[in-house]
């Protein structure tokens, strides 16, 4: 096993040394705007091509995604900076995510920290009727409180799963070494990915469990909001929109930072391991039952602090599509990593940029930011690629509508269909089969303009799965339709 072990750090290190990559540079997303301590970026679903920043002093900035959006332009769509604990260290306003249907019931959900006492708060709030760019502050509807020991380690991403979901990254509670054991701790909700259905409520609580959570309906084997454990710090981790799979940087302790794939019911060996080794003990733990990261590095070029990203699905850089993208904190450094088939089959350096690195975003169109804190308060991303024609400095923007290739295809059991709308209407996106019958509708109602994706999960509208073969994907409108061909291989 500790053969093993050594064989894994090497290649990790290997990984980390690679050459930098001389084509790709960061360029200011939008150079009038400043942000003081900017942590997180992303869009609210709806179409309308906003950017959304959260900032840890409490507010939530709204703006056109546009680089040359100027100062006047932006608005406050949120403000509890009178909520918050604090807005140093580790606590504030750390997380943000819109509901599935934010379009249609307006709500979003939040991470921060209070006090009196220490305390990690996920909250829902509801947006003003007519004002889109400004949500009701008196409208907090608080779903989950976890005490918090210290007042560090506070995670606080917050993401609704394709599965529908609600996931909330806990960390181990603070300090140092995790003194209370709480990652491997299964009565405590502190170093755990936790999952909830907030789209309905028990008598005891706002939300209920899951059936797949893996302590559903056996609370004396762990709490059933529980997901996976053994986590340190996971501040920030993504879905990747085509294959489904969850990535997590877990921030390490003093020597090695890691990205996990998070798995239902796994133990990501958390206090036992850091990275591939072992922690406590330093030798000769069990490793048994334990999940290891896809990826490790230490602290020997200056890094400290991994900052989880995304996979890039986006059309600035069509060269990367399909690598996670990661950085980290203190070096500034961003790496690309690809990962297939449960293989890491590439790693290396990106770029890198003298920056506080505290958060990576997408918007609409899937591209990337880089969002940085302290002094700078900037927000970065990549140089247009040469091998990005006909795309604006703000994304695509095709003419008319534009019907895209399903990815993987092949495919097995689910792929993504992604489309473009150039404008509000009524569309349809159907899939038949071979002999034109109807197989399963996917969408059916009006949409705003812009980019969606669409997963297909390879079953029919009766939820029957559906044979291999090749079918067909239809997206029309009123004044516009398109097919497109697929093959299903199981």
């Amino acid at each position: 096993m500790k053969r093993i072990f050594l064989a894994l750090i090497l290649v990790t290190l290997i990984g980390c040394v690679k050459a930098q990559n001389p084509n790709v540079t960061l360029v200011d997303a939008y150079p009038n705007l400043t942000f003081n301590k900017a942590l997180h970026l992303t869009h609210a679903g709806d179409g309308t091509n906003r950017v959304f920043v959260v900032t840890q002093v409490g507010r939530i900035i709204v703006f056109p995604n546009d680089s040359n959006v100027l100062a006047s332009q932006t608005n406050v769509f949120l403000d509890i900076s009178n909520k918050i604990s604090s807005s140093s260290g580790e606590q504030g306003l750390l997380g943000l995510d819109f509901h599935p249907n934010y379009s249609t019931n307006g709500y979003i959900y939040i991470n921060y920290t209070a006090g009196s006492p220490l305390r990690t708060v996920v909250s829902r709030f509801k947006v003003q009727t007519g004002n889109p760019n400004k949500v009701d502050s008196l409208s907090e509807y608080k779903i989950l409180e976890i005490n918090q020991p210290f007042s560090n380690h506070n995670g606080g991403t917050v993401m609704f799963g394709q599965d529908g979901y609600l996931y909330i990254g806990m960390g181990d509670g603070g300090s140092a070494g995790d003194p209370n054991g709480n990652a491997q701790n299964l009565q405590v909700l502190l170093g755990k990915m936790l999952r909830i259905d907030i789209n309905d409520t028990s008598a005891t609580r706002r939300y209920v469990i899951p059936p797949t959570n893996p302590f559903y309906n056996n609370p004396t084997a762990g709490k059933e909001e529980i997901y996976t454990w053994g986590m340190r710090n996971p501040w920030k981790y993504s879905q990747d929109p085509v294959t489904g799979l969850i990535y997590c940087a877990d921030v390490g302790q003093g020597n090695w930072e890691e990205i996990d794939i998070i798995e239902n019911g796994k133990n990501y060996g958390w206090k036992v391991m850091e990275g591939f080794v072992c922690y406590s003990p330093s030798t000769g733990c069990d490793t048994s039952g334990k999940k290891l990261p896809i990826k490790a590095y230490n602290h020997s070029a200056g890094d400290c602090s991994v900052t989880g990203g995304y996979v890039y699905r986006g059309d600035r850089r069509p060269e990367l599509r399909g690598a996670y993208i990661y950085g980290d904190y203190c070096s500034g450094r961003i790496w690309m990593l690809r990962y297939n088939n449960g293989v890491v089959t590439s790693d290396s350096l990106l770029t890198q940029k003298s920056m506080a690195l505290t958060s990576f975003g997408v918007d609409q169109y899937n591209e990337l930011y880089v969002v940085a804190s302290a002094a700078s308060g900037k927000i970065w991303r990549f140089n247009k690629s040469p091998l990005a024609t006909g795309i604006g400095e703000n994304g695509i923007k095709p003419e008319g509508y534009n019907l895209y290739q399903n990815y993987p295809n092949p495919f097995n059991p689910s792929t993504m269909i992604s489309y473009y709308l150039p404008k509000t209407g009524l569309v349809k996106l159907q899939v038949y089969d071979v002999n034109g019958k109807l197989v399963r509708t996917l969408v059916n109602s009006s949409q705003s303009s812009g980019r969606y994706n669409v997963n297909f999960n390879g079953t029919d509208d009766k939820g029957i799965n559906i044979p291999s073969g090749i079918y067909f994907y239809t997206l029309s409108s009123s004044d516009f339709t398109e097919t497109r061909k697929m093959l299903m291989i199981k």
